[in-house]
């Protein structure tokens, strides 16, 4: 099925990328690092006062549509020469159908377009598929990234770069 990716302008269209992020947060990441954690990273990061928040700040925010059904949505900013995939989340029973590739080459061509080089982006250390997936398609390990989020949790991540 074809993929549309339509960017997000408007708060109201926010609500879907929450409803999204509840979805596939809680199934994905509970596993991973647990629900207290899942539920405070949910609140701080994709809330729609937190999304509202990082599209002041530069961020832009694309929804993925097979068909008329959400699946699925990221979030990049272009800073310090780079571009950041800040979020990057497909619903589980949309996963391996050549999306993520898709999605990747729109962020190559966005990149390029703005004159920059490089894809970064940072991944849970235990996401081992999603952590394969970039690998496969040419993104180098930088190291460990250990970040405080505030109350009792940290983000335990690799920085992954890819350069165009």
């Amino acid at each position: 099925m074809k993929l549309i990716i339509t960017k997000l302008t408007r708060p109201e269209q926010f609500n879907t990328v929450v409803t999204l992020a509840n979805q596939i947060w809680h199934e994905y990441f509970t596993p991973i690092i647990g629900r207290a954690q899942v539920e405070y990273m949910l609140e701080k990061f994709q809330s729609l006062d937190a999304i509202t928040q990082q599209t002041n700040e530069g961020f832009e925010y694309f929804l993925l549509m097979a068909g008329q059904k959400p699946i699925g949505y990221f979030s990049y900013i272009l800073n310090n020469g780079q571009l950041f995939l800040s979020k990057f989340y497909i619903i589980c029973e949309q996963r391996n159908r050549g999306y993520g590739k898709l999605v990747i080459e729109f962020l190559e061509h966005t990149a390029l377009e703005n004159n920059t080089h490089k894809i970064s982006l940072t991944i849970n250390k235990y996401n081992f598929d999603s952590l394969q997936a970039y690998q496969t398609m040419g993104f180098v390990n930088q190291g460990a990234v250990i970040k405080d989020i505030g109350n009792g949790f940290i983000m335990d991540d690799y920085k992954m770069l890819k350069k165009l």
